[in-house]
């Protein structure tokens, strides 16, 4: 990519900009802007996101990153970056591993590690220390491929470290206080057995959920009884327990100082609890918003121990990182399907917004939201072709070479080659990767019916008439007449019957823009191919 273009830009211009802006981002740094007026901190603002290591990083923890670091950026807008700012990704790898997921190797060898800490099971893959560790390190490689500037926290260590000593003796000294908050959201048979304390057994290594029997706040230790049914006590400090979820996300805010973290819808009742949690401790508890759930392809909720939705690698395997920054910023208080047909219509979106940003004024461009995901600078870019055309082409084509795919688009685009364009180089193996996993085994050729195949006789009679110089809009016009002249109840009837009958998928491209690609004589081709059902037995004989 070329270098951005809005270095000059003089940082007073933005924050009046922002402050007007109509963005989400905008809104939630807002928050804390008015958050540091009525509590001044000499710290730097910390910013939060939580991760469970209990499964492979999916995109919903990426998403959290990324928005969380839209915020960050906005707030150093609107504070003209006096204001040091920090993000923390933090692991809860210290939890007990409750269930074995469904989507990793030696599943009967991690059963055998259940309830101890995520940094005490073995890793399933045979490469890290520990499945916490695994996965940690999976989640760091992808937020540092994409470039996030954020400080890793694993619990385990910060438990072992000393960094919520004095914040755990405080919830030792108010322990009556937290289980007031806690006991009214919990049913009767949990309710006899809570304690926001849970002790790791020195003899199994496992972290017990059992009652606290007895507390020496002078001393810092609790009494519990541990699995061989012994009275043992021990200190709260030093890593030796773990607190319960809910008390134990106060804990962190209350102890780091933590002023900005959102969360999934399904933890709005958790972030009230927590809060309330946090104040008991003496801390005030963070800005934030609760964001809409991704949903599968089925339409549920996606989850790490089910494996459903895409993963990150999924996604990066068919899309830029930058397209899926896209989709995490678009409407995040709406559910959104987070599956693999969303792809191409989020990278066309991206390059969409990218070719538009430099000839906006400043107003729009700071609503665009290429300039929240590039923090402020998004590179100048424009791609001649678009993702759906170039899925088109190498459908038309039936070629996955890439060098066969340039040669259309270096007709189409003359003096644009891989060199000079590695960006589109980029989206034609996308495409190409994008196609062969996805589109290929789905397509589905038939012959026309009378009215299509009188139309598009027609079509290749009157595509014969051109010289090839025309442009897409020029074609466009062209494949629309031969519709009109024909029995059509609707020319989108036209449009798919073209799509199924030369494509073998029920939608397509501006077919003008994709035959001034194609070629001419290429698409004549192709329809003589639909026409004498040629397409429909070559499918047939690869099925």
């Amino acid at each position: 990519m070329t270098d951005v273009i809005d270095r000059e830009t003089p940082p007073a211009l933005w924050h009046e900009l922002g402050e007007k802006s109509k963005s989400w981002a905008f809104d939630e740094a807002r928050k804390v802007v008015a958050r540091l007026k009525k509590a001044p901190k000499e710290s730097p603002v910390i910013f939060e996101t939580g991760y469970g290591p209990s499964g492979l990083p999916h995109i919903g923890t990426f998403g959290e990153v990324a928005r969380t670091t839209m915020v960050r950026h906005a707030f150093e807008v609107l504070t003209e970056g006096r204001v040091p700012t920090r993000l923390i990704a933090f692991s809860d790898d210290m939890d007990g591993f409750r269930k074995v997921p469904g989507n990793v190797p030696n599943r009967e060898m991690l059963a055998a590690h259940l309830d101890k800490p995520l940094t005490k099971v073995p890793d399933p893959f045979g490469e890290y220390e520990s499945f916490a560790h695994h996965n940690n390190a999976r989640l760091c490689q992808f937020l540092d491929q994409f470039g996030f500037d954020y400080d890793f926290f694993s619990s385990t260590e910060t438990y072992a470290s000393g960094a919520f000593d004095e914040t755990l003796l405080t919830m030792l000294e108010r322990f009556d206080e937290v289980m007031a908050v806690m006991l009214p959201t919990l049913g009767p048979d949990r309710r006899a057995t809570y304690s926001p304390f849970l002790p790791i057994s020195p003899r199994t290594g496992r972290v017990l959920q059992v009652p606290t029997l007895e507390r020496n706040v002078a001393k810092g230790m609790i009494v519990f009884e541990d699995e061989d049914g012994d009275k043992t006590e021990l200190s709260v400090t030093g890593g030796h327990v773990k607190i319960q979820w809910k008390p134990d996300w106060a804990l962190r805010w209350a102890a780091l100082g933590v002023d900005y973290e959102m969360s999934g819808k399904d933890l709005i009742e958790s972030v009230k609890v927590s809060s309330k949690i946090c104040r008991v401790l003496g801390g005030i508890p963070p800005e934030g918003f609760n964001y809409e759930l991704f949903l599968d392809q089925n339409g549920e909720k996606i989850s790490k121990s089910k494996g459903n939705g895409l993963t990150i690698e999924e996604w990066l395997t068919y899309a830029s990182p930058e397209s899926l920054s896209l989709f995490m910023y678009q409407k995040p208080k709406t559910a959104k399907r987070l599956y693999f047909d969303i792809i191409p219509k989020t990278v066309d979106e991206y390059y969409s917004h990218l070719a538009a940003y430099p000839g906006q004024p400043v107003e729009q461009r700071i609503e665009n939201p290429v300039w929240h995901i590039h923090t402020g600078n998004p590179p100048e870019e424009t791609i001649p072709v678009s993702f759906a055309m170039l899925l088109n082409l190498v459908s038309a084509s039936n070629s996955e070479d890439a060098s066969v795919l340039w040669g259309f688009i270096e007709r189409y685009a003359p003096g644009v080659t891989p060199q000079s364009d590695p960006e589109l180089d980029r989206l034609v193996g996308y495409a190409i990767r994008y196609f062969h996993d996805f589109i290929r085994p789905a397509k589905t050729f038939r012959p026309p019916n009378d009215i299509e195949r009188a139309a598009l006789e027609e079509l290749d009679a009157e595509l014969g008439k051109l010289d090839g110089s025309q442009d897409g809009e020029t074609i466009q016009n062209v494949v629309y007449a031969v519709g009109k002249a024909h029995s059509f109840e609707n020319l989108r009837d036209w449009f798919k019957g073209i799509y199924q009958v030369l494509l073998g998928q029920d939608q397509g491209p501006r077919f003008g823009s994709f035959i001034a690609l194609y070629g001419i004589e290429e698409t004549r081709a192709l329809i003589k191919k639909g026409l004498s059902g040629e397409l429909t037995a070559s499918a047939e004989e690869t099925a």
